[in-house]
């Protein structure tokens, strides 16, 4: 298996980003007591959670592709660190769906803390991703130019300490922590959708 082009790794990727991105809008929902509008305005919180893990998942994609095209060819190693990427992405949805319900509740804590360290998780290993196919160039492409390289290094660079300082806002206030979250992914969207081909 050393050696294959990453066709099939990307199209499988692919597909999770896309299941996962999916699964958040299904947490989107209104309670049948009361007048409509109020309620539509009550789940803010659903509304902040899917905003912010969608634009984490759609930078994680928009990445990942980019540095895909980079790569010319697979070993069995970088795809099982690839299928833990995909296992924390995949799983992305489910604290979001702790953030949506408890957000401004009584445990909104504890939901951040998984949310927070959910992406902290995905920051690390995404790192490592990186660095495996990077290291000595073992997996780049031999036409890519070493600046190219560092251009994502430097875009990989921030990632764990960002994460870090979302789960230790997450002690102080919750709220600040997921809205903190949301500046990051947003700060990610233009880098990530201007990459150099």
């Amino acid at each position: 298996m050393d050696g294959l082009g990453t066709t099939r790794l990307e199209t499988f990727s692919d597909g999770i980003f896309a299941i996962a991105a999916t699964l958040l809008v299904l947490e989107l929902g209104v309670g049948n007591a009361g007048d409509l509008g109020s309620e539509l305005l009550k789940i803010w919180p659903s509304y902040l959670a899917y905003v912010t893990s969608f634009l984490i998942i759609g930078v994680i994609w928009l990445n990942h592709h980019h540095c895909v095209s980079l790569i010319s060819r697979v070993d069995r190693p970088f795809l099982f660190i690839n299928m833990l990427l995909l296992l924390t992405v995949a799983f992305i949805p489910f604290p979001t769906k702790l953030v949506a319900h408890y957000l401004q509740k009584p445990g909104e804590r504890s939901a951040v803390f998984a949310y927070a360290g959910t992406l902290l998780v995905m920051a690390v290993v995404y790192s490592i991703w990186w660095r495996y196919a990077r290291g000595n160039r073992r997996l780049i492409a031999e036409n890519v130019a070493d600046s190219s390289l560092r251009a994502v290094d430097r875009a990989f660079n921030p990632g764990v300490p960002a994460y870090a300082l979302v789960l230790a806002v997450a002690f102080v206030s919750p709220l600040a922590s997921v809205i903190i979250t949301l500046c990051i992914a947003a700060f990610y969207v233009p880098s990530a959708a201007l990459w150099e081909r």
